[in-house]
């Protein structure tokens, strides 16, 4: 949303399964925000895992790095505009899980890296013009594991009730205000369209791990 202190939005950090694999933001704050963004991107350190100063390791495995690149590639040869030079990341070599992290601009819907699960260190940030707009392009997608709102809504109150009124269109498991990639054991964990009909975590991961028993009885007496 367009009231959000963009230090705040800046947690949204692309290196795990939730948080986010596609940024949608309003064009007051688009390029303040790109700019903040890339700034932080160029500041991770890619490497061995097992060291203290690293803070993004390997991909899964060197088909997925090879997937993760080559829709970055697409995406730039649809148009997209790609803003972290690799050079900056010498250990992101091909024949390697070890992948660069990558921001595009100028991304829209006919591109892989916006439309598929990347899995990896890749974000696209897409300008919007209205909260209308961002959620038309969130539940564009054939995905519905999660999705975070950002906003300011301790300074502007009315905040609060626009973020109560998207999450409720937005076509997901699991909604987030001002956070990402965190769990609750209370709450259930659950997808919808492709992300997946389970449910674990809460009260009704129990569901997902019992079965019902029916017992009729007639009793007969004197």
């Amino acid at each position: 949303m367009a009231d959000v202190p963009l230090d705040l939005t800046l947690q949204m950090a692309p290196v795990s399964q939730t948080p986010g694999e596609r940024i949608y933001v309003h064009g007051s704050i688009y390029d303040s925000f790109v700019s903040k963004f890339v700034e932080l991107t160029k500041k991770y350190k890619l490497g061995d895992p097992t060291l203290p100063d690293t803070n993004l390791g390997p991909v899964v495995s060197i088909a997925s790095a090879e997937r993760i690149r080559k829709q970055v590639a697409d995406a730039i040869n649809a148009g997209a505009k790609a803003l972290i030079p690799e050079d900056l990341f010498p250990a992101a070599k091909v024949g390697t899980a070890f992948v660069a992290p990558q921001v595009l601009v100028d991304v829209n819907h006919s591109m892989d890296v916006m439309m598929e699960e990347t899995f990896g260190p890749v974000v696209g940030i897409q300008k919007v013009s209205s909260d209308e707009e961002a959620i038309s392009l969130m539940n564009d997608s054939p995905y519905g594991l999660t999705a975070s709102i950002w906003t300011n809504a301790a300074a502007h109150p009315e905040s609060e009730a626009a973020f109560l009124a998207i999450m409720d269109k937005l076509q997901t498991g699991t909604v987030f205000l001002n956070r990402c990639d965190a769990l609750d054991p209370a709450l259930a964990w659950t997808g919808v369209k492709d992300s997946g009909r389970g449910v674990s975590l809460s009260k009704f991961g129990y569901d997902q791990l019992t079965r019902a028993k029916s017992v009729h009885m007639k009793i007969v007496t004197a």
